[in-house]
């Protein structure tokens, strides 16, 4: 059973690298809520198809998210367009999971953009006719 008090027990497992689409929820239902085929289309939109979640998953997905208490959801009818369908938003928790794993990407791309430059001053003049390498 996860610990649904701690954010931390939360992005322990789900790493931004083996859970993009559950960070990218979170970062979609942060600014506002949306329901399944929605976050479909965006998740897909914003990770310029990168991630193209199949229903069955995403919803599978929403569902454990709901259950450990980082999203909510309600039933939300549309006398317009006929069927209800459900509605997900962000809890407190779910918040402050986005907000530590903002902080781990952070980190992580200060690092990556460090070893990019160190790569680029002294590897990458070698391979285009250069002048460094330490090989």
């Amino acid at each position: 059973m996860h610990d649904r008090g701690h954010p931390r027990s939360h992005w322990r497992h789900e790493y931004p690298e083996r859970g993009w689409i559950q960070f990218l929820i979170l970062r979609l239902l942060y600014e506002k809520p949306a329901h399944g085929y929605s976050l479909m289309e965006s998740v897909d939109r914003i990770s310029s198809g990168f991630h193209r979640p199949e229903s069955g998953s995403m919803y599978t997905l929403l569902r454990r998210m709901d259950q450990r208490g980082l999203l909510e959801s309600d039933w939300e009818l549309d006398p317009v367009s006929g069927p209800g369908r459900r509605v997900y938003k962000i809890t407190p928790l779910g918040a402050e999971v986005l907000r530590v794993g903002l902080e781990a990407i952070a980190r992580r791309k200060s690092l990556m953009d460090d070893l990019t430059q160190f790569y680029r001053r002294n590897f990458l003049k070698a391979v285009n006719g250069g002048e460094k390498s330490n090989e």
